[in-house]
């Protein structure tokens, strides 16, 4: 790649009067995703955009399933949060569930996190 003749200032302390070279980004790929899927995207991005969530599909990538109440004891939450966390989980599709009796297993969708890094790969 090779830099521009602009410039940029760069940010931080003292830095107001420092410059930096511009890239010249027209060799990086841009992802072709369409608009629809650039919101999909984003929707589940939004879904895993908080530390617990992130704690429940590490959980669940690494277990065949697990019941709702021990995700709550996981995570440290009441079944009340934990259940709010599974549901937008499940809602963008990263998690299923299966409910027996009183109780509801979850599992992990992995295909949905694979689609979520082909998505963000750019097609030549």
């Amino acid at each position: 790649m090779t830099t521009a003749s602009l410039t940029t200032p760069t940010s931080g302390v003292n830095s107001a009067r420092r410059l930096r070279p511009a890239l010249d980004l027209s060799d990086v790929p841009i992802a072709t995703a369409t608009d629809d899927a650039a919101e999909s995207l984003a929707t589940m991005f939004k879904a895993l955009a908080d530390p617990a969530r992130v704690k429940i599909m590490t959980m669940l990538l690494n277990a065949e399933e697990i019941c709702a109440c021990d995700v709550a004891t996981g995570i440290g939450k009441t079944a009340a949060t934990a259940s709010h966390h599974l549901k937008l989980l499940r809602d963008v599709g990263l998690v299923t569930c299966d409910k027996r009796g009183t109780w509801v297993y979850y599992r992990a969708v992995p295909a949905r996190l694979t689609a979520i890094g082909d998505a963000l790969r750019p097609t030549h």
